[in-house]
C-alpha cells in the first residue's frame, strides 16, 4: 500500500480536506494547546513501541479470530500508518504525537466501573482479557477532519462490559474518562482546558453489537498512541467519540457534557454520526481522504454501518444527530 507523502496531503488540501479540517480543529482550542503545530508527512520509520502493559501479553491477541460479519469494502491501512498519524490532544495538537505518547504510563492501569451499578468496581485491563472473549473486527474510522483509515482492532462488545457492570434502571448514558497525567501529557498542562477527555454514548448504543473496545490490532496490544490499554470504537460516529485510554465508565442518567462539547459544542455534538449529507459549519463531509491513498472517496452514511446502527435513532429525529 501506498504511504501518504507531503504530496498527497498537498492535493487533498487543495480540495479543501485534510488540512482545512485539521486547522479548524487546533483554532477550537484557542489559547489552547499552544504547541508547535507540526508538518503532517509521516517519519521514515517507526521505531518499536516499548511501553506496553505487563499484563496484557501480547501472545493474547497473535491468533484472535476475526469476526466476519464485518466486512471492508477498502484494503487494511497499513500499520505504519494508523500508528503514526494520529490525534491525541494530550500530546499534541499535531499528527507526529507517537513518540511523545510513550513517555504514558500503562502499569498499573486501574478501571473504575462506578455511578448508577449494582456496586462499583475497580478492574485491571488484564482481567478483562479472562473476563471477556476477544475477536478482531476489520472497520472504518472516520475522523471528522475528512480523513480515514480501516483499521483491524482486536477487542470485545461493550454489552459485555454492560452485563459485568449491572447498571441500575434509571442509567441512560455510559460516561467515560480518559487519564489526567499532566507529567507525562503535555497537552494536559493547558489547565484551562476540560482535561480530562470524556465521551458518552447511551446505554442503548453501548448495548448495539458493533460498539466495541479495543485492546489490540494489527495481531498485538494497541500501543499508547492508538489508545492503550483501552479505548472505545463506534465506527458510525466521528472519531473523536472513540475515547482513548479510558480509566473509568460511569453509568449516568443525565446526558453528560463531553470534552468537545465543552470546547466547541455547535461544531462537536453528542451524537456525531457520520452522515455525508450534513456538512460540518466549515467544511462538507461527503468525502473523505483514506490513509495512503491518492484520490478521496465518498462518505457513506452511518460510515457504511447503515444496517447495523440506523434502527437506534428511528425515533430520534428531533435531535441534532449528525454533528
Amino acid at each position: 500500500m501506498t504511504h501518504i507523502s507531503s504530496k498527497t496531503i498537498g492535493k487533498a488540501n487543495k480540495t479543501g480536506l485534510a488540512k482545512q479540517a485539521t486547522l479548524s480543529r487546533r483554532q477550537a482550542l484557542a489559547g489552547g494547546l499552544a504547541l508547535a503545530a507540526a508538518s503532517t508527512s509521516l517519519p521514515a520509520a517507526l521505531s518499536e513501541d516499548t511501553n506496553i502493559n505487563p499484563g496484557i501479553p501480547p501472545e493474547a491477541f497473535s491468533s484472535v479470530p476475526r469476526n466476519s460479519v464485518y466486512t471492508l469494502d477498502r484494503p487494511l491501512t497499513s500499520n505504519k500508518l494508523v500508528t503514526t498519524y494520529n490525534n491525541f490532544f494530550e500530546f499534541g495538537s499535531h499528527k507526529k504525537i507517537w513518540k511523545a505518547a510513550q513517555q504514558l504510563p500503562l502499569n498499573p492501569w486501574p478501571v473504575r466501573i462506578t455511578g448508577l451499578v449494582k456496586t462499583e468496581k475497580t478492574i485491571d485491563p488484564s482481567d478483562l482479557l479472562e473476563m471477556f472473549t476477544l475477536e478482531e473486527r476489520w472497520l472504518r474510522h472516520r475522523c471528522v477532519e475528512t480523513w480515514s483509515m480501516a483499521v483491524p482492532w482486536i477487542g470485545f462488545p461493550i454489552k459485555s462490559l454492560v452485563d459485568f457492570a449491572e447498571p441500575l434502571e434509571h442509567a441512560k448514558y455510559l460516561k467515560m474518562t480518559s487519564f489526567l497525567m499532566p507529567k507525562f501529557a503535555p497537552g494536559q498542562r493547558q489547565h484551562w482546558l476540560p482535561w480530562p477527555y470524556t465521551e458518552s454514548i447511551t446505554i442503548a448504543e453501548a448495548k448495539n453489537p458493533l460498539a466495541m473496545i479495543a485492546m489490540g490490532m494489527f495481531k498485538k496490544p494497541l500501543p499508547p498512541q492508538n489508545g492503550a490499554p483501552l479505548r472505545l470504537v463506534v465506527p458510525w460516529k466521528y472519531g473523536f467519540k472513540s475515547i482513548k485510554s479510558i480509566q473509568e465508565f460511569s453509568f449516568v442518567a443525565d446526558r453528560p457534557k463531553s470534552f468537545w462539547e465543552d470546547l466547541a459544542g455547535e461544531e462537536y455534538g453528542f451524537w456525531a454520526n457520520v452522515n455525508p449529507q450534513v456538512a460540518h459549519p466549515r467544511w462538507s463531509q461527503q468525502t473523505e481522504q483514506p490513509l495512503g491513498t491518492k484520490a478521496p472517496v465518498a462518505t457513506l452514511m452511518y460510515n457504511g454501518y447503515n444496517e447495523f446502527v440506523a434502527s437506534l435513532y428511528k425515533d430520534l429525529q428531533h435531535e441534532n444527530l449528525y454533528r
